[in-house]
């Protein structure tokens, strides 16, 4: 008498004679996943996986399964493609550029500020209740056309500098923060380094996201410092940030860089430093404390420069 045929449960035309050790089941050679013991078919390996905890960082983010950057990549695609829009139709800018009155398009229209007597704002910016320039001016950059710095458009290398700061610093910062805990650092750095222009200089043009990848640096900075590495390197960097910031003064906003900077190194210490019992929860609370300040201060200075009708 013959002995019955079998076959893979998954695949029932090929013929085996391996059983998974967890199911029982008959596995072919594709379905089979090595263990300890034997061989695990594909669901009960996922089942498995399903119940082990994911590890940590010290920061409390989730290590990633992989070793892409996605909301690094994701930021940087954002900003691409608002540059890419602000070539195709320059409007962009004014309806989502943040401060500033010196964007202008080649038939002499002003991008980013075109109304009202109250240099930067008014209707068309924060004053008037659109707030949302705060955070989406740092996805935009100036034009190729908005100056030259030698023969090269400085639009150009705006955008370019900003873009290679963000691949460089975010990969590393976003590997131990975490996906959620970063993408909080990037938009609290970005809404932080608007909001000291709006403070310190609210007539000033500002557009771009070195605000935020300021508060990279200063994340990367409190980081290494968390982790107990070597600082001389780091050091070096973040200086180099800082003569930067100096530097670029002149035809930069200073303001922005500062405002990003600190932002991003309060954030940061949050993260780092939270006990870790209560770490995600204290994480949150910090994190909303911080959002809720700077909402604060910009009503706080709205209200001075409307004489106290805020929108």
């Amino acid at each position: 008498m013959e002995a019955a045929v079998t076959t893979c449960y998954r695949h029932p035309s090929y013929e085996t004679h391996v059983r998974c050790t967890r199911c029982d089941r008959y596995i072919c050679p594709d379905c089979m996943r090595e263990a300890a013991v034997g061989h695990h078919c594909v669901e009960c390996v996922k089942e498995g996986q399903r119940s082990i905890r994911r590890a940590r960082t010290v920061f409390g983010g989730a290590v990633p399964r992989t070793a892409v950057p996605v909301v690094t990549y994701v930021l940087m695609g954002l900003n691409i493609l608002a540059y890419l829009g602000e070539l195709v139709r320059p409007e962009i800018v004014d309806r989502f550029g943040m401060l500033g009155a010196g964007l202008t398009s080649p038939d002499g229209s002003q991008y980013v500020y075109a109304r009202g007597d109250f240099p930067g704002f008014d209707t068309a910016g924060v004053i008037d209740g659109e707030w949302y320039r705060l955070l989406t001016g740092s996805f935009l950059h100036l034009p190729p056309d908005a100056s030259t710095l030698g023969s090269v458009p400085f639009g150009v290398l705006h955008i370019l500098f900003n873009m290679y700061g963000l691949w460089n610093l975010g990969r590393v910062v976003e590997e131990q923060l975490g996906r959620g805990r970063y993408l909080a650092l990037y938009l609290l750095s970005a809404l932080g380094g608007s909001v000291m222009v709006y403070l310190v200089a609210p007539d000033a043009l500002t557009v771009g996201a070195s605000g935020a990848i300021f508060g990279l640096a200063a994340a990367f900075y409190v980081i290494n410092r968390r982790l107990g590495r070597d600082m001389q390197a780091v050091n070096r960097f973040l200086a180099g940030f800082l003569v930067w910031m100096l530097i670029s003064a002149g035809f930069t906003s200073w303001q922005g860089h500062l405002g990003g900077l600190l932002t991003g190194g309060v954030v940061t210490a949050v993260l780092a430093y939270a006990p870790a019992k209560r770490r995600t929860a204290v994480q949150i609370a910090g994190c909303a404390a911080l959002f809720l300040l700077l909402v604060a201060l910009v009503v706080l200075k709205t209200s001075q420069l409307t004489g106290g009708a805020v929108a």
